[in-house]
């Protein structure tokens, strides 16, 4: 099977292409910028233009697309437009299925990206290619790096009440495998952690890790996005699970430390 990985550059790309690599998949992988190594052709592609996408998709079984601008101006070219630019690509060279990895609480939660993400997911649903969807909850190293952001403050700051289930990047890369290996599903597929925490309690969890005696400053999330938040927004039932729980990541990442 030969995958053209787009985003192969990012957190999940890197453990995406060591487990298609260990698959023994022949991978073309996308950057933005000119890159090596990592026993894969590299090719460069800018989903805000369509620039290199033509050359990309050429004699490839299968595309997976990893590729998101969360931030900044860019987010809609990338995400919705970039999508429809790949899709279109795609479906032109013969490529036979696409699978996209999006989020859990797309079509719940009401913040832009995640309207983009939701987007992306229709023009794939609605394109030329066999598709697949992989929504995964958040990556622990996401929820790490908003607490730590937070206590440069002298306070973590955050509701209490939300309710988070970190994935281990690693397993949703062996789970994206996977779906390439059982072929188009034509429909939404969710993968969560083994683990549904209130926000207070991965805090808490957070500072004996770091020996950080940084308080919680509950602040409660307004609105339509507080109650989606709290009430479930980003986890999953879906079954089966991820292994590796936020104590698991929180053991590997600081140990014993006791960083404040």
């Amino acid at each position: 099977m030969r995958v053209l990985v787009t985003g192969a550059s990012g957190r999940l790309g890197h453990e995406v292409l060591a487990r298609l690599r260990d698959d023994g998949v022949s991978v073309r992988a996308t950057s933005r910028r000119p890159r090596t190594g990592g026993e894969v052709e590299w090719v460069v592609i800018d989903l805000a233009t369509g620039e290199g996408l033509t050359e990309a998709v050429a004699g490839m079984d299968a595309v997976l697309h990893l590729a998101s601008a969360p931030q900044g101006r860019q987010a809609y070219q990338v995400d919705v437009l970039g999508t429809r630019r790949l899709v279109a690509a795609a479906g032109a060279a013969g490529v036979q299925h696409l699978v996209y990895v999006s989020i859990v609480g797309v079509d719940r939660v009401p913040i832009p990206y995640y309207r983009h993400k939701l987007a992306a997911e229709k023009v794939i649903a609605a394109g030329p290619v066999p598709w697949s969807v992989l929504r995964a909850t958040q990556f622990p190293q996401l929820l790490d790096d908003l607490l730590t952001a937070s206590a440069r403050l002298g306070v973590v700051i955050g509701d209490r009440a939300v309710l988070a289930q970190p994935v281990d990047p690693g397993e949703v890369a062996a789970r994206l495998a996977a779906r390439l290996v059982a072929g188009p599903l034509g429909g939404i597929e969710e993968y969560g952690g083994p683990q549904v925490l209130r926000f207070d309690e991965a805090v808490r969890a957070w500072r004996e890790a770091r020996g950080s005696r940084r308080p919680l400053l509950p602040v409660r999330i307004p609105g339509r996005l507080g109650r989606e938040l709290r009430a479930g927004g980003l986890v999953t039932e879906a079954l089966p699970r991820g292994v590796r729980t936020w104590a698991d990541h929180l053991a590997d990442t600081y140990g014993g430390t006791g960083r404040r």
